[in-house]
This record gives structure tokens, sequence and C-alpha cells, in this order.
């Protein structure tokens, strides 16, 4: 039931279609910021929450099995004109299973998230690699794809997503009563 819930919060936000195909969730990802709190599809997450990168945990049976994850703002630099989507915000290469991104090779470092306006998604997709040392740093950040990375080291479909949405921190909060 969980993995049908998910897939239709990526399908209704969006995720799949603007950056990855439909896919079947084979293996768990489990991402938390502040105070450990786990986020699931759909969170809505401050920039002051995500300055520093996310603990991950990635499920798995088989340490000989390993994973790249990819973070991505395919709303850059707005939702309204995202003209320099998708922008690669975290890659980590070669995170063997059962363990967490601590355990694998950073290639891209994590920039955190700091929208100038309106909402974002911040989408993690993970992967996983034919083999270790198989996937490599991106030219730049900007105008990046998920599904050309994928297609270009031979990732096949994902196996897992989760995404938060973030806007930000000043402006926001409701109605200003003028006294």
């Amino acid at each position: 039931m969980a993995k049908a819930r998910d897939q239709d919060a990526l399908v209704v936000s969006r995720v799949i279609g603007d950056v990855i195909e439909p896919f079947t969730k084979s293996v768990s990802l489990r991402m938390t910021y502040i105070n450990n709190r786990e986020f699931t599809n759909g969170s809505e997450l401050k920039p002051s929450h995500v300055v520093h990168r996310p603990r991950v945990e990635i499920g798995g049976d088989d340490l000989r099995n390993f994973y790249t994850l990819v973070m991505v703002d395919p709303d850059a630099p707005n939702p309204s004109e995202p003209n320099l989507k998708e922008y690669l915000h975290w890659l980590v290469t070669d995170i063997p299973a059962t363990t967490g991104a601590s355990f694998g090779q950073e290639i891209v470092s994590y920039e955190s998230p700091r929208p100038a306006m309106g909402i974002h998604r911040f989408v993690s997709v993970l992967y996983r690699q034919l083999g270790r040392k198989t996937v490599y740093a991106p030219e730049w950040r900007q105008n990046f794809s998920t599904r050309k990375f994928a297609e270009n080291y031979n990732l096949g479909s994902p196996v897992a997503a989760v995404y938060f949405n973030c806007h930000r921190e000043t402006g926001c909060g409701g109605r200003r009563t003028i006294m």
C-alpha cells in the first residue's frame, strides 16, 4: 500500500513525467534532515531545515550492489520559468546496499536548496549501478537531465525516489494584518 501511495504522490506532483519515467520501487530510501525526522513525498521543508546534507539510508540485501543518488531541482530558477531545469544539487555514487550516502563517493558536493521564488520540488532519485566506479560527475549543475544521466551510465529505471517541497523563508506565512 505504501508503494502505491508513494507512486501516486510522485505522479500527482509530476515528478514522474518531469524528472523520471514510471518505475517500480524495489529498494527502500530513507532521508532525514533536522532532528532525525524522515521526510516523505510532498513534505514541506524550509531552507533553514536543509542547509546540511541529509542523512540517507538505503535498503537492499547485498553489499555487492552499489547505488547512485541524484538530487535535483526541476523548478530552477522558478517554477513559472524553469529554464535551468534540472539543477543538480547533489550526486553520490558507489553507495553499498544496506548503508547510506556517507559510505559512497560524493562526486558533486551538496548544495543546499535556496529557492528565490515559488515552491520548488527537490527530487532525490536512487539508481542501482552496474558496478563500482562506473558513474562520473557531469560538467555542470544547471540543465542537468536525470533521464539522460541514467541513460549515459546504463543505470536503468530508478529503484526509489522521494521529493520534498521548499520555498524561501521570508515573505511566506500567510496574510499580514495592517494596523
